[in-house]
This record gives C-alpha cells, sequence and structure tokens, in this order.
C-alpha cells in the first residue's frame, strides 16, 4: 500500500457541504473522471432499494462513465417516484457541470430511509462541488469523509502496481459502520484505477473482489437498501495490458477492497473487538462461507466475545445449524491460536490467559473440518465484529 491516499491518473474528487446534515458536517462527494471509463458496479441484493440503486444499476456496465456524485446523510430511499426523479436530477446536474450526457454519471445516496430528499439543496451545491475537485490527497480525503453517515474515520486507501505499459494505482473510498451484512453491506465504495481495462474485464475483477471482501463481512445481519461498489477504470495509463498485467491489477483491487471493507468492521458501531472467522478443510468454498457467516453472524457468539468468554460451544453450535452436513467428529476449533476443541472433544486450555488475550481487541476463530462428510480443501474468511450494549444504544437513538 502507497503511505499516501493518491489519486489514480485523470481522476479528481471533492467533499463538500450543501446542508443536508444538521450537524453542518461534509455531505456531498464528487468523483471524476477527465476521460471516459470502463465502469461495473455490485448492488444491495435488497427488494427495498434506494433510487439511486436503481438508477446506477440500469447504467453499468459502461465504457463511457464520466462521474459518480455521493450524498450523506439521506438515503433517498423508500421515497417513489419523487425519489426516483431527484437521483435523476442529481445525475443531470453533475453532467451539465461536466458537459457530458446524463447517463454518464453514477449515483449513491446514505442516511435515513424514508425522508425526501432535499433536491434542491443538493443541486444548488453541486456546480462549485464539481468545479472543486482536485487529483490531490487532499481532495481525495474530503470526499471519503463527505460519504461518512455514522462512520468515526474515513475510510481511503491507494495501491500501486507495476505494469508492462508503466505504474498503475488502484485507489477506493468508502463509508459503513453498522447495518452491515453481506449481498451486501450497508456501505458505498468508490474504486478508481488508470489502468486500461474493458468493460467485461471490470465487472468480472469487482465481483471477484466484492466476493472476498465486502461480501465477507457482517456486523448486525441487516441488508441495508443503499448497498453499491464501484469500479471505475479510465485507462490514463494506455497500452494494451497483457494477463500477467490484468492478475496484478485485479489483485491491487482484491487488497483495496479487502482493505475498506475490514476497516468499516473496525469501525462497526459500538463495538470493541476486531474478529475474523477463517472456515478450513471443506468439500467447497460455498461450504466454508455458509459456515464462517452462521458463527459470524450468531449473536451469543458475538456477545460472548465483547465479554472476552472463549465459549467455543457457542461457536460449534452456529457451525452445527449453518445447514452443511458434516460429521462433528471431525471439526476442531482453535480461538487466538488455542486450540480448544479438537475432532469432536473439548481441550484443555488456561482459558483466563485466553480471555486475556481475546481482550486485546481482535479475536481470530479458526474452525477445521479435517475429515467425513463436506470435507476437501476449500476455505472461506468473515470478518465481523462484537456485539456491545453500546451498539443497542447507538441504534435505538439513530432516528430519535
Amino acid at each position: 500500500m502507497t503511505s499516501k491516499h493518491i489519486l489514480p491518473t485523470g481522476f479528481r474528487t471533492s467533499g463538500s457541504t450543501c446542508g443536508i446534515k444538521d450537524s453542518g458536517r461534509p455531505d456531498l462527494a464528487v468523483f471524476v473522471s477527465d476521460r471516459p471509463a470502463a465502469a461495473a458496479g455490485v448492488f444491495t441484493t435488497n427488494r427495498v432499494v434506494g433510487a439511486p440503486v436503481e438508477v446506477s444499476r440500469s447504467r453499468v456496465p459502461s465504457g463511457t462513465m464520466r462521474a459518480v456524485v455521493i450524498n450523506s446523510g439521506n438515503a433517498n430511499a423508500c421515497t417513489g417516484e419523487q425519489g426516483h426523479n431527484a437521483a435523476l436530477e442529481m445525475t443531470s446536474q453533475v453532467a451539465s457541470a461536466l458537459g457530458c450526457a446524463a447517463e454518464e454519471v453514477l449515483v449513491c445516496s446514505t442516511g435515513i430511509i424514508g425522508i425526501q430528499l432535499p433536491l434542491q439543496t443538493i443541486t444548488a451545491a453541486i456546480p462549485a462541488a464539481v468545479a472543486e475537485c482536485q487529483e490531490s490527497p487532499a481532495a481525495f480525503e474530503h470526499a471519503a469523509v463527505a460519504m461518512m453517515t455514522t462512520d468515526t474515520f474515513a475510510k481511503q486507501v491507494s495501491q500501486q502496481v507495476d505494469t508492462s505499459g508503466g505504474s498503475v494505482t488502484v485507489a477506493g473510498a468508502a463509508k459503513g459502520a453498522a447495518m452491515i451484512a453481506p449481498n451486501m453491506a450497508t456501505m458505498l465504495a468508490v474504486v478508481m484505477t488508470d489502468a486500461s481495462l474493458t468493460v467485461d474485464q471490470c465487472d468480472s475483477i469487482l465481483r471477484r473482489a466484492v466476493d472476498r471482501s465486502f461480501n465477507s463481512i457482517t456486523v448486525d445481519a441487516h441488508m441495508s437498501t443503499s448497498d453499491t461498489v464501484l469500479l471505475l477504470a479510465n485507462g490514463a495509463v494506455d497500452g494494451p495490458i497483457s494477463e500477467q498485467d490484468l492478475q496484478a491489477v485485479s489483485t491491487a483491487v482484491d487488497s483495496v477492497c479487502e482493505k475498506l471493507a475490514t476497516d468499516i468492521i473496525r469501525d462497526a458501531e459500538g463495538a470493541s473487538h476486531f474478529v475474523t472467522v477463517d472456515v478450513t478443510g471443506c468439500d467447497s468454498r460455498s461450504t466454508a462461507m455458509r459456515l464462517a457467516r452462521e458463527v459470524a453472524e450468531s449473536a451469543l457468539v458475538k456477545t460472548a466475545i465483547a465479554g472476552n468468554d472463549p465459549n467455543w460451544g457457542r461457536i460449534t453450535s452456529a457451525a452445527g445449524y449453518a445447514g452443511v452436513k458434516f460429521d462433528p467428529a471431525f471439526l476442531s476449533l482453535t480461538i487466538n491460536e488455542v486450540m480448544v476443541y479438537n475432532h469432536g472433544v473439548p481441550v484443555e486450555y488456561d482459558e483466563p490467559a485466553l480471555s486475556a488475550s481475546m481482550s486485546r481487541g481482535d479475536v481470530h476463530l479458526v474452525l477445521q473440518l479435517s475429515g467425513g462428510f463436506a470435507s476437501g480443501a476449500q476455505s472461506a474468511r468473515f470478518w465481523t465484529s462484537d456485539l456491545t450494549q453500546e451498539y443497542v444504544r447507538l441504534n435505538s437513538e439513530y432516528t430519535t
């Protein structure tokens, strides 16, 4: 990873305050490519979606995308025809400022559901927001901050990759802290690269990266209406891209998405623990994912971790109701590298020492199948947080 959050060549961003949030905090972000970019997107699978999801989903994949506009503080979800028209108008205003077609602009919104967007407030600010777009690290950070709702820190990352055509940059910004569940979480992310990718390459690279990052995190198992991850590749580093180059860029996109996704878990509302759940020895990745997700979403597992309690019975029983036919006699579990359950039998361990290890904040659970039904060579990783009283307080007071 680069030490500075630099933007890829040919991308500019801005973050500003237009007045949606009563707090006066930044609430309008714009991402601009100075040339048409190949673009792809992955969106929430919730049947109840925000108007921006409907608009953006209809416009990608595309080979001519120029910008993304994002407002925070209002999700523009469950707002009917008026909300849909507001999302379209946001893209139209950005397009007018750039001199491109409205269909070449994507839109995202995040915040409270069910309130009409203050459209005039936003559209009055868009021309200045577009004019203020710059390619500096500071402008990139401003955009990341303007995306935030209940986040406590801006989430952004950059990585540079050497290719046969020159040095390529992959950079991304995301927001998210709660209402996080796979397929997808309550989060928005914009990933950009100056690599020369086709539309099909963008789509396949993004879907692979999302599967291993944003679709592998959970805080509260609540799927949002607004989830959107976008990848834009403007080809500013020109020239044909080899298979080796393509793999290097794909790996960088994987890495950027993983960092953004795990930052969301580290910023999970009220959380005091960052939890990694690894499941190994399965017959397929989907089997491993099902087991990992069930453990990661268990309220009893999460509350035990909040109390630094190595309650392995909650973990193994969560795996047992995941709908996977496995033989418990071949199941083992370690917590922070301490074996607590081996081939279906409890293991003696130093419980106070393990609890002290968990209290440091990072908890690593490894469930392994070593034979029997559903066993094999496949694995999966999930990230989650604990569940605390502070999470309950924050979410009980969110709209009141």
